[in-house]
């Protein structure tokens, strides 16, 4: 019989065998750091512990109104906070997501912090006396923490010389601290997720770059696993056809290699979608658009551009006073809703002020909004049902609107994951446009917090799902989702790791094979 000039099965075992030996590190790493990934993450400055460092915001010296100052140094602001900066009261002007900071009581900008600023700005957020507190440097690129705190650079690093290692870094655009870093959060974090995204500095400053090459690793790690799934079924004999020292056996290999043949057949189908779905959590060739509303959205919704002819400075010390005395009123965001705005603060009910302060550690603390309009009506918690539903027509006029319903509990696309919940209760709507457009409204924030489109639903399973394995029969029974997690985790490791011995052998024979022909 005339022999076939292409051998599948040839190229089947060689891909396999040469992608695994390549590869067999680099799914040890990706494994081991996702476990470590389900309790730690990048260090953070978390919000309430910004906030609890904060004075409390007193606008008694504001003397410039807010379109003055944005007037002043031509900017186009999304939104803006109100806060305070040591003892003056600051306007934060949020544009693109770069804030620029300017004094309230005389409309300067904040200039470029020199090094014994910075270090003021330190002893007022962290006053405990610190003998070892150290100026490290000024940053004018971010450094491996701060590389998603971008918007924040130039950066003053600053060394507290605490037990725990501790590192503040100031923005020049805030005059506060923005990132926070111990010795503890740092190593976690290389095992975890530096690793885990390959989010070493000297790659990840350029991004593009970054972004091919974990879309492309992730496509050779698919390749990867499906020939050894059809290789490791093409060779699996239920009726234990195989004889190995005279005994029978369902596979033909022996040793570590037996082994590995069984732990690809458990856990190669897993591993395959681990790795699919972290190759489309970059969004290789911009499959889906984005979960944020567009901006005609968002401005349809706010009724338009930030109306800042209403919001005086008299009016802002007006709202202000509405909340009464809470001693958590640290800071308050600047919002509209259908062209009226508002002020958005996160107070603690208790006014006392250490119960205050344990309830903005615990996160104990609620948000509640004041009409600048109408101040004297007093804080509440939200826009009703009927002004919400009313403004999310307005985002797709013209089109058709299947069902609109308020959400006291999660869906299978707004829900909360461990350590970042999301409020409740949001208004769903669905369209009946070609995208199938689904938009929450959030009646905390009178704003849009998520958009839902066929391709991002699709998305949502095919990332979230299969990576992170939060399928609502099982994410939300802890400590089995877990067990799930660790179990499959360990069975890629030792799908990767039981092929090592096999691969060094062959390596080195390889090599000495080549050493002699050089030779």
């Amino acid at each position: 019989m005339r022999k076939s000039l292409f051998d599948w099965r040839r190229v089947l075992i060689y891909t396999h065998r040469w992608l695994g030996i390549l590869c067999a590190g680099l799914f040890v790493a990706w494994f081991a750091s996702g476990i470590v990934m389900m309790y730690a993450g990048m260090p953070t400055l978390r919000p309430d512990e910004r906030l609890r460092q904060l004075p409390r915001l007193d606008l008694s010296a504001v003397r410039v109104n807010p379109e003055s100052a944005v007037t002043r140094y031509g900017l186009v602001p999304d939104r803006f906070q109100v806060s305070m900066l040591g003892e003056r009261p600051v306007y934060r002007f949020i544009e693109r997501g770069v804030p620029t900071t300017v004094f309230a009581d005389n409309g300067v900008r904040l200039e470029p912090l020199t090094r014994s600023e910075a270090l003021a700005a330190i002893a007022r957020w962290a006053p405990k006396p610190l003998d070892g507190r150290e100026y490290q440097s000024r940053m004018v690129e971010p450094d491996q923490w701060t590389q998603q705190s971008q918007q924040f650079v130039p950066l003053h690093k600053i060394s507290l010389g605490d037990p725990e290692h501790t590192y503040l870094y100031v923005s020049d655009r805030t005059g506060e601290p923005v990132m926070k870093t111990t010795r503890k959060t740092r190593g976690l974090a290389y095992v975890g997720p530096v690793l885990h995204w390959l989010y070493f500095t000297p790659l990840r400053v350029h991004t593009r770059m970054w972004i091919q090459l974990v879309i492309w690793l992730s496509i050779v790690g698919c390749v990867l696993c499906l020939s050894g799934l059809v290789w490791g079924i093409w060779r699996w004999s239920p009726v234990r056809r195989f004889r190995l020292k005279t005994v029978r056996s369902p596979t033909p290999y022996a040793g570590l290699m037996r082994w590995h043949h069984y732990a690809g057949l458990v856990f190669g189908l897993s591993t395959f979608t681990w790795t699919l779905s972290g190759g489309l959590s970059l969004d290789p060739w911009a499959w889906h658009p984005p979960n944020s509303p567009t901006a005609a959205q968002r401005t349809a919704v706010a009724g338009g551009s930030l109306n800042l002819s209403l919001i005086t400075a008299n009016a802002l010390r007006e709202g202000v006073e509405a909340y009464g005395n809470s001693p958590t009123l640290k800071e308050v965001e600047v919002g509209q809703f259908q062209g009226e705005p508002f002020l958005i603060a996160s107070v603690s009910q208790s006014q006392s002020r250490a119960d205050s302060e344990q309830s903005l550690t615990a996160g104990l603390f609620e948000k509640r909004l004041v009409s600048i309009g109408s101040p004297q009506a007093g804080p509440f918690t939200g826009f009703d049902r009927e002004k919400l539903d009313q403004a999310a027509r307005l985002a797709l006029t013209g089109t058709k609107v299947l069902d609109s319903i308020w959400l006291e509990q999660y869906d299978a696309y707004y829900y909360g994951r461990a350590g970042r919940s999301r409020s409740l209760p949001v208004l769903r709507v669905r369209f009946d446009d070609a995208q199938g457009t689904w938009l929450y409204l959030d009646p905390k924030l009178g704003r849009i917090i998520l958009r839902e489109e066929r391709l991002t639903r699709l998305n949502r399973w095919l990332y979230h799902g299969l990576h992170s394995l939060d399928f609502p029969f099982l994410y939300d029974r802890r400590p089995l989702w877990d067990v799930v997690i660790i179990v499959l985790s360990l069975g890629g490791i030792a799908l990767a790791m039981s092929s090592a011995g096999n691969s060094f052998r062959r390596l080195r024979r390889h090599g000495r094979r080549i050493y002699s022909v050089l030779k």
